[in-house]
């Protein structure tokens, strides 16, 4: 069975900088900034969240259908998509625009940076979710605005479950539009930032919003996870990784691994453990789709 990925296809330019943007930022001279960072290292990567999650997905086994847009200059991303074996019926490919773009930025410990230029993806809203026997999950990625909010309609009306993952999106939505989607989704996963965010706008707690679906869950980074089911939460460690390397990509494998779990109807705790697995993974190598799985050794 499919799972529908619904987000951006987007080039990412990864920068490592060496110092620590907190060492170069003077808090008291924001209204005046004017930073320049000298970064080493440069590399372009295949990345945004739909293609990464479909990338996670993919390599644990599952079914990834990513539903984006891409520019004139898609198709080499169109190409490699279809190589690993992923689906592409749902990528539209438009002229006259750029794929989008992210320009990403990270410190030595791993904070990070990024310019985004949205490009194609501000049109990824004229491809529909539409009902169909193979298809069992879904999500909404950050993608455009119109797409997000069209595709949680178009997801429930077809009555396929599917996980709200508002990411850097989130800011684009009110309070009343973020609880909408809540109460559209089945599951709802941010991070500890995106959390409190999406706290103060809907005016819910963690606690009420598990609740109103089968459960939320609220990413930690290297703490690993704190999942929320009817009002109970539960913390799942996070796993060592050999190296910490690049954590672009990190939150994108750890969906796909979530994607796969409530495939196989696992229950959400298993997810997160294989979650936390394939995250730990990814962050010991440069960019967002550069690891590779083991499915025996995860026990798949």
């Amino acid at each position: 069975m499919a799972a529908v990925i619904c987000g951006s296809l987007a080039f990412d330019t990864i920068m490592g900088f060496e110092g620590r943007f907190a060492e170069q930022i003077l808090p008291d001279q924001l209204h005046i900034l004017n930073v320049s960072f000298l970064v080493p290292s440069l590399r372009r990567d295949f990345g945004g969240c739909a293609g990464n999650i479909a990338y996670a997905l993919n390599a644990l086994g599952g079914q990834a259908l990513p539903m984006a847009a891409v520019g004139s200059d898609g198709a080499d991303y169109v190409q490699r998509l279809r190589e690993l074996g992923i689906g592409t019926e749902f990528v539209r490919e438009i002229e006259d625009t750029y794929t989008a773009q992210a320009m990403i930025m990270t410190d030595r410990d791993n904070n990070q940076i990024t310019a985004f230029h949205p490009g194609a993806m501000q049109q990824a809203h004229l491809t529909c979710v539409e009902p169909r026997a193979d298809i069992r999950l879904g999500i909404i990625a950050p993608d455009g605005r119109d797409a997000m909010l069209q595709h949680a309609e178009q997801f429930k009306a077809a009555g396929i479950p599917f996980v709200f993952d508002p990411g850097q999106g989130l800011p684009m939505f009110g309070g009343e539009e973020l609880a909408r989607f809540v109460d559209q989704a089945d599951w709802v996963v941010v991070n500890d930032y995106e959390g409190k965010m999406l706290s103060e706008r809907t005016g819910w707690s963690s606690e009420e919003m598990s609740r109103r679906v089968k459960g939320l869950v609220v990413t930690l980074g290297a703490e690993g996870c704190e999942l929320w089911e009817d009002g109970r939460a539960t913390h799942v460690p996070a796993v060592q990784p050999e190296a910490v390397v690049d954590p672009t990509g990190c939150g994108d494998a750890w969906r796909g691994a979530l994607l796969y779990g409530l495939e196989q109807g696992w229950d959400l705790r298993r997810c997160a453990e294989l979650g936390n697995r394939l995250g730990a993974l990814k962050i010991a190598v440069r960019g967002p789709q550069n690891y590779t799985v083991d499915r025996q050794a995860l026990g798949l």
